[in-house]
């Protein structure tokens, strides 16, 4: 676990040794917690949806798997945040059912092995993701600002069709699926973030994403857009029964491919704490990177005991940190909180699920944009001059878009490669890293000076004496130069060559 001292006595204890460290009223704290649920709800039930509907579970079962992956994103997030020693990152990292899993236990489940098989192929090798952890931790070396740019700019991007999608309303199949309403609700959230961001007061500035969901909410419902008929339905308090559709199965082939999958989550994740630690202004060590895939990875195995899946950081509540400026972990602590509860209190989380999509998509666009934003500025800080990193960035970056732009590119490749490269982010991450290590680690072959055409132009210059001819009021209209009064200065060619 990462050491932190604690404040010195002049503070007043507003500020920390470290941003993350922040302690902030309890009320506050819990108000961005809470807005952190809302950013992600929609990602973390959408899994146990998914897999349950293909397993062929009925509704109580499925609701039993939500609140199963609510309750362990609640206690994965609490050790990312808290930490305990030599598990979590203490960065304000939310953590929940990965998406990247779901192919693959679809893959299982259609394969015959049912739940059981899934179960017992993450238990497995999430306990094989937490023995080579420490060797993920130590590629920090390899994750440069040309890389780590790379790397959050493609989070950002890669996150943006999901805030289409529930712009549109998130059901492709519903009727209203693309409707001028569902787009409208989108844009007034969207309209609302802007608003309320642009007012002075600051407080209402930083929970402007969870005031715009709240009253744009509300406006749905007066519209007959929002549905809450089935919160009442089902049972107010619940605790996640252990094993509840059975003891896992290890199947070899299962948790080999499931192994693929965790590959990519270490690998997602490593990105996800060098990305909020780049907003968090923050430092990130080969140290705190283990400790946090540690946290990840015993959360995933821990998981199916309690009906849930792999786990791991969401990218979009990086997003959520940077557009409130708020860095404190004890802020996402109390969001996990929050999730523990949703997953003890069922009720909570159908209230929390009424809320429509298109206020989601509204609120997503500048979240995703945000972390998008963030890799620029990242980017922005590079050296392009005399090296290759203009290819690294443009090659990585336009490589991590083609499974987010065409879902049907690597169609036709085995299973376990869909997985690894049908995601943006681990397609960036990993091209980068590979042209990083081609052009920046392994240099013999590459020019010094001018390596290529995509290395960046160098300067330009223009000779002293050329600006010791100009005089006050001279400029440069349409490539000829004039004076203060319009009239253009004659240039003369020197020495065979043409003056400038």
């Amino acid at each position: 676990m990462s050491r932190h001292p604690a404040p010195a006595p002049a503070e007043t204890g507003s500020e920390a040794a470290r941003p993350e460290d922040e302690k902030l009223p309890l009320g506050t704290a819990f108000a961005y917690g809470f807005q952190h649920v809302l950013t992600m709800y929609g990602g973390i039930i959408a899994p146990p949806l998914i897999v349950g509907s293909a397993a062929g579970l009925g509704g109580q079962e499925i609701a039993l798997l939500i609140t199963s992956c609510l309750f362990i994103g609640g206690l994965a997030t609490v050790l990312q945040t808290v930490g305990v020693r030599w598990f979590g990152s203490q960065l304000p990292l939310v953590q929940g059912t990965s998406f990247a899993s779901v192919a693959t236990m679809l893959a299982i489940v259609s394969g015959g092995g049912g739940l059981q098989a899934v179960f017992g192929a993450v238990m497995a090798a999430s306990l094989l993701g937490l023995a080579i952890a420490p060797f993920f931790a130590k590629i920090i070396r390899f994750f440069p600002p040309v890389v780590t740019g790379v790397v959050i700019t493609s989070i950002g991007l890669s996150l943006t069709p999901v805030a289409a999608n529930w712009a549109l309303g998130g059901n492709a199949a519903a009727p209203n699926h693309g409707s001028v309403e569902n787009i409208g609700l989108a844009a007034l959230t969207l309209a609302i973030v802007m608003l309320l961001s642009k007012l002075g007061n600051a407080v209402v500035s930083r929970l402007s994403i969870l005031l715009a969901m709240a009253i744009a909410t509300g406006v749905a419902t007066v519209l007959g857009m929002a549905d809450f008929s089935k919160v009442g339905t089902g049972p107010i308090a619940a605790f996640p029964q252990p094993f509840a559709f059975g003891l896992p199965i290890f199947e070899p082939a299962a948790v080999i491919s499931m192994l693929i999958v965790v590959l990519v989550i270490l690998t997602e994740t490593t990105a996800d704490i060098l990305a909020v630690g780049e907003i968090a202004g923050t430092k990130v060590d080969a140290k705190r990177i283990a400790n946090g895939l540690r946290a990840d990875m015993l959360s995933s195995a821990v998981a199916p005991v309690f009906n849930s899946f792999t786990q791991s950081a969401f990218a979009q509540n990086v997003g959520l940190v940077a557009v409130t400026g708020i860095k404190s972990r004890f802020a996402v602590a109390a969001g996990g909180v929050v999730l523990l509860v949703l997953g003890l209190l069922p009720v909570l989380g159908r209230v929390v699920a009424a809320v429509p999509a298109p206020v989601l998509g509204g609120a997503g666009i500048v979240l995703f944009g945000t972390v998008a934003a963030s890799g620029i500025r990242t980017l922005a800080r590079v050296e392009y001059k005399d090296t290759m990193n203009l290819i690294i960035v443009a090659a990585s970056i336009a490589f991590g878009m083609i499974p987010v732009i065409n879902k049907e590119f690597y169609h036709q490749f085995p299973t376990w490669f869909q997985v690894i490269f049908d995601s943006g982010i681990s397609s960036a991450a990993i091209m980068a890293v590979l042209l990083n290590l081609v052009f920046n680690v392994f240099t013999r072959g590459t020019p010094e000076h001018d390596p290529s055409v995509f290395a960046a132009a160098s300067d330009r210059v223009i000779p002293q004496s050329v600006v010791d001819c100009l005089r006050d009021g001279d400029r440069c209209e349409d490539g000829r130069i004039v004076d203060r009064d319009g009239n253009e200065v004659k240039v003369e060619a020197q020495g065979g060559a043409d003056g400038h």
